[in-house]
Parts: structure tokens; sequence; C-alpha cells
């Protein structure tokens, strides 16, 4: 892994450009990468689904959901991304699978003066 000082950095525009709750997928030294814009934070992910290589970030987001009793419990806020092929789920903001042991990449973002971010 790279330490912070080895991370290249890449504007990807302003953050105007993604209103709350939409995406951009951006081109970044030749990868596809999804940017979110959910409650209040920006977030990035590789576009690229580890299961068969779909473009991941066109995904439908949804909240977590969890076993409540007697009922099920939703989350307050956008937690997952679904794979628009497949159907497999990550949690958006680690990248992780909700099933089996896959991930996807994620990205390091930064509002940094008028420029929107991404480390790789």
């Amino acid at each position: 892994m790279k330490t912070e000082h080895q991370l290249r950095r890449a504007v990807v525009g302003v953050p105007d450009d993604i209103p709350p709750g939409s995406r951009k997928i951006v081109q970044v030294a030749g990868r596809e990468i999804g940017i979110f814009h959910l409650d209040g934070e920006f977030l990035a992910l590789l576009n690229v689904c580890p299961h068969r290589g779909a473009p991941l970030c066109t995904g439908r987001l949804r909240p977590s959901i969890e076993m409540g009793d007697p009922e099920f419990v939703y989350s307050e806020s956008i937690d997952v991304l679904k794979c628009p092929w497949h159907q497999w789920e990550f949690d958006i903001r680690t990248g992780e699978a909700l099933h089996g042991d896959s991930a996807v990449r994620t990205y390091r973002t930064a509002v940094e003066g008028d420029e929107l971010v991404v480390y790789f």
C-alpha cells in the first residue's frame, strides 16, 4: 500500500459538479472511478465489479438493512452499492462486499479550495 506522500493527486472537477445524492464517472490515470456525493461526503470507487467486470458505479444505491425485532431496520444513510449486472452488493464507504470476501478498490477524496481531488 502506498503511503500518503506516495499517492498521486488528480483534480476531477469542482464539488458543484456532483450535487448531493448524485454521482459522476471520471477518468483518472487510465481507469474509471465513480465519485459519489452522499451524506455530505465524496466517496470514490473503481468502476469495475470484481465479479465479472461490470460498471459497478452505475448500479443502484440503497440504505443498509439489518434484522430488528420484529422488523427490518433501515439505515438513514446510503451505504450499499449494487452491481447492475448480478446484484453483488458493496459497502460504498469501504468497498467490502456484503457477502463473501471480495472488495472493490476505494480512493481517498478531498475538497481542496475549489477543486475536487482524488488520490490514487
